[in-house]
């Protein structure tokens, strides 16, 4: 072994020992008679001592080192008269008796420490280096901790992990794929899985009655903060369940993550929250409940008082932001010009500041008598000092703008801490979406997610209204995964295909092994995936899923690091029968 010990775990019980250590060259201090060099590897940094009187040799070599020299260093434990609080190792040193360098290194093109000089395009290139920092370490570790504590409590509720296959069926439904083309089979493709959904279903049919596996999925999207192309599920299926079984077990598991990691003990039911209210009262169906803040809905109060923009609006909605009734004019003015952002996509935004004097000041108040303002202000639950924000229009799009603009308020005034974790179920989504562009429903989750029962008669009377057996895990604002009960009875999953426009020559193209497993016995089941990539970040207190991934790809799905996407050649090509066709404008 090239070492005895790693540079994160020597402390003062282990003075006196002659120990070796192996690491990365931290950082090198000439201090004349006396050089230190830290140590690092991924364990944690020692420092490393040098003496002139006792070894002058041995100290130049010292002076020598450059940054990410990769050495060995063997001597004695001492204790430092300079202790570190800062770092677990701060009260001993390394007096180096012996120092030898395995290997030499060019200059980093960027400082690799906590708070490092490099953008995000020369850390993602250069992704190997920027794995030594702490910060991409601790992610990795919380994340390795992570899948083991998973691991351990799924199979201490008899799951069985199996593996299922990535080269899979194109499905429609759901995002875009990622496609393999057939070298053997010309002219046919396979497809990268979305997620495991047909074979984990297909796994409760043949008896597997709980079953998981940790499981790389692949989606052709847009990308953004909490997206990547590949991303890994914890995906999760049991068998003879019903929605409340699903719940309790997997915010089991969801109690003794927090436990392990992050030693917080949640010694109580999560809440919930059916999917409707959610929309209502925080715009979002992956409400932030941590702080208030909750959405009025004011259209009664507002309309017929001459205000044209009001009284032609379908919805009008309304929050009350704690203290900011001192807001200037130009703090109204750019919150006003942030709503209109695309993004946001509101078309303006109406004021009523609620003074601590008991005054009333709106950006509408020649339509309105302060005493009615006042009653506005209140019944968007506003008192003195507050202040209430307006956003008016098409009922769905205006609450999703509304629970933009209520999470940024919260950004702002500082109500969203890391340090506390809120987490609750949302249930009762709807079972379909209504597209406008195409004038057809589409299955809100897939279209193997089961009605619930008291629906099944509105199906195609009212399918609109129609609710499903489904469910999400949220924290914080972020889903963290979610699941349905799914449709085990052939006759219901032909209503379902029928619903979303399949014939039945299409449904059984797409979903033949599934539809045809149905008639050999399915048992009721239900299961759900949660994301790891999301929860890790979570848990980590970071802003971006890239901090936990070893090897993400950009905001433009490269990766920069290795050049992927690249070309292939003519003769690779060839093979599979391809031809690039050149683009064109659309």
């Amino acid at each position: 072994m090239y070492r005895t010990h790693n540079c994160g775990e020597l402390r003062a019980a282990d003075i006196n020992k002659t120990v070796t250590l192996c690491g990365w060259v931290q950082k090198v201090r000439n201090l004349g008679g006396m050089t230190f060099v830290d140590l690092r590897d991924r364990y944690g940094i020692t420092q490393l001592v040098f003496n002139t009187e006792t070894n002058a040799e041995l100290c130049e070599k010292a002076r020598k080192l450059g940054r990410e020299f990769v050495i060995q260093a063997i001597g004695v434990v001492t204790e430092r008269s300079s202790k570190n609080k800062d770092i677990p190792t701060g009260d001993i040193e390394i007096t180096v008796q012996e120092l030898n360098i395995l290997n030499k290194s060019e200059i980093p093109p960027f400082t690799i420490e906590d708070n490092t000089d490099g953008g995000e395009d020369l850390l993602m290139k250069y992704r190997y280096l920027d794995i030594r920092r702490r910060p991409i370490i601790k992610g990795l570790q919380l994340r390795n901790k992570m899948s083991f504590e998973v691991r351990r409590y799924l199979d201490g509720h008899s799951f069985m992990e199996v593996e299922t296959p990535m080269l899979i069926k194109s499905t429609p439904e759901g995002a875009r794929d990622y496609v393999v083309p057939s070298r053997i089979h010309h002219g046919e493709f396979y497809a990268l899985p979305q997620s495991p959904q047909q074979y984990k279903q297909l796994l409760m049919v043949a008896g597997i009655d709980r079953y998981y596996q940790i499981v790389k999925c692949f989606r052709d999207e847009d990308l953004r903060a909490d997206r990547q192309p590949e991303f890994t599920q914890i995906d999760c299926e049991m068998s003879f369940v019903e929605q409340e079984d699903v719940l309790q077990v997997f915010e089991g598991l969801a109690k003794h993550l927090f436990k392990e990691i992050k030693g917080i003990d949640m010694n109580y039911q999560f809440p919930r929250m059916v999917w409707k209210d959610a929309m209502e009262q925080y715009g979002s169906d992956k409400p932030d409940i941590r702080f208030g803040m909750k959405i009025h809905n004011i259209t009664d109060k507002v309309k017929n008082h001459g205000f044209k923009v009001f009284d032609d609006a379908e919805y009008v909605c309304a929050i009350a932001v704690g203290g900011c009734a001192n807001y200037s004019r130009k703090q109204l003015d750019e919150i006003t010009e942030w709503v209109k952002r695309p993004q946001v996509g509101a078309k303006g935004l109406v004021y009523i500041k609620y003074n601590e004097d008991n005054t009333i000041k709106s950006s509408v108040d020649k339509f309105y008598s302060p005493e009615e303002l006042t009653e506005i202000a209140k019944f968007s639950g506003a008192g003195t000092g507050d202040l209430v924000l307006i956003l008016c229009g098409k009922k769905l799009p205006v609450l999703n703008q509304m629970g933009v603009l209520r999470i940024e308020m919260g950004n702002r005034l500082g109500l969203r801490d890391k340090n506390i974790f809120a987490p609750l179920w949302v249930v009762d989504f709807p079972l379909f979406e209504w597209d406008e562009a195409t004038q057809r429903f589409y299955a809100m989750h897939h279209p193997f997610t089961s009605p619930k029962k008291e629906d099944y008669d509105i199906l195609e009377t009212n399918p609109g209204e129609a609710r499903a057996n489904a469910y999400d895990l949220v924290i914080n604002g972020i889903e963290i995964g979610g699941g349905s009960i799914r449709i085990h009875d052939s006759a219901l999953q032909v209503r379902m295909f029928k619903l979303l426009g399949f014939t039945e020559e299409k449904a059984q193209a797409q979903f033949s092994c599934l539809i045809n497993a149905f008639k050999y016995g399915a048992p009721p089941h239900g299961g759900l995936a949660f994301g790891l990539d999301r929860w890790a970040a979570l848990l980590n207190g970071s802003d971006s899923i890239k901090d936990v991934i070893a090897f993400p790809k950009n905001n433009a799905a490269r990766d920069i690091m290795i050049d992927a996407p690249s070309k292939i050649s003519d003769e690779q090509l060839d093979e599979l029968s391809l031809i690039i066709k050149p683009l064109t404008d659309k």
